[in-house]
């Protein structure tokens, strides 16, 4: 089972195995386990002893973020970024946290970019307790997905700078990935907001009043980015009908430039298919500048035509 442990005793920090953290008497101990549902299950029941609703918690398949408090603890789950390959319709990874006084367990599956974050400052010594390694957790999180919705926006807004008839397929692919990005990350910060809140409010000594204030600002902070990729959402929807809708005028125009070009030629089409009848009686016909002349009322036609389009704009 892949995994570390750590055993912290004020600002020293030391890691261990993870068959040694348990009862090993520190401030505070953090184990980490990184693995599938049935060996984290295994020793989640067996060795820490934890009750089966909080085993069923900490290893679910499907997670959104949710705090509850039980007993003398609480259950947290977190949604972050991962480089691991995940679902196009579930982009962030699962961190599920059971916390308690002195001691700190959290169940990854797929490697969270906040887990490393979190690492370097338990061994710098800025994490003493259980309420410092949640928002540990947490501010990492936001912190990690703050310039990834920034950049978000960033690439609506060039796609708003670049709105030209050349570029609609190439704008609606950039748009339409912009706004799924947002709809996903936004299906979980809501919640994730709602949790972070949750467990700031929750009774408890493990929490001193610097983590519920650290734990109130992560909370505040997803719900910006909430609002933000929904913002993101909304102009991703107009711009996709501003593309749309160009698009549309793209198509009548080029089908304005067919159908004037199909009325120039209507009646020189007329003119040469009368004339290239096989039958006797057609007027001049035996002449020889008759050809020359059906050519040059031709052009005449076609520019008499041209000219009273463009007259009337019809080309505009």
């Amino acid at each position: 089972m892949s995994g570390f442990g750590y055993r912290v005793d004020g600002d020293t920090a030391r890691k261990i195995e993870i068959k040694d953290a348990l009862g090993c008497g520190a401030a505070m101990v953090w184990v980490h386990l990184s693995t599938t549902a049935e060996h984290a299950q295994a020793w989640l029941r067996d060795e820490a002893k934890l009750s089966e609703y909080i085993v069923e918690a900490l290893t679910a398949n499907e997670t959104r973020p949710r705090c509850e408090a039980f007993d003398d603890g609480a259950y947290l789950n977190l949604r972050g970024r991962t480089e691991e390959p995940l679902d196009p319709s579930d982009m962030l990874a699962s961190v599920r946290i059971w916390a308690e006084k002195g001691q700190i367990i959290s169940v990854t599956r797929k490697h969270l970019l906040a887990t490393d974050m979190v690492e370097h400052e338990v061994t710098k010594g800025q994490i003493r307790d259980p309420g410092d390694l949640i928002t540990g957790f947490a501010t990492a999180i936001t912190a990690d997905l703050d310039p990834v919705v920034a950049d978000l926006g960033d690439d609506l807004d060039d796609c708003e700078q670049q709105l030209d008839t050349a570029r609609v397929f190439e704008l609606r692919r950039n748009v339409t990935r912009v706004r799924v990005e947002s709809i996903n990350y936004r299906r979980f910060l809501n919640p994730q907001r709602q949790a972070l809140e949750r467990l700031a409010t929750l009774p408890g000594d493990w929490l001193g009043p610097d983590d519920r204030a650290h734990l109130a600002a992560a909370a505040d902070r997803a719900a910006r980015m909430a609002e933000e990729l929904e913002a993101i959402r909304e102009r991703s929807s107009l711009m996709h009908e501003a593309l749309t809708d160009l698009r549309a005028e793209q198509l009548d125009q080029r089908g304005l430039v067919i159908s004037i070009a199909a009325m120039v030629f209507l009646p020189l089409t007329f003119l040469t298919g009368l004339y290239g009848m096989n039958v006797e009686g057609l007027w001049f016909a035996k002449e020889p500048w008759a050809f020359d002349a059906i050519v040059g009322l031709c052009v005449l036609i076609a520019v008499g035509v041209t000219v009273y389009f463009v007259a009337r704009r019809w080309f505009r």
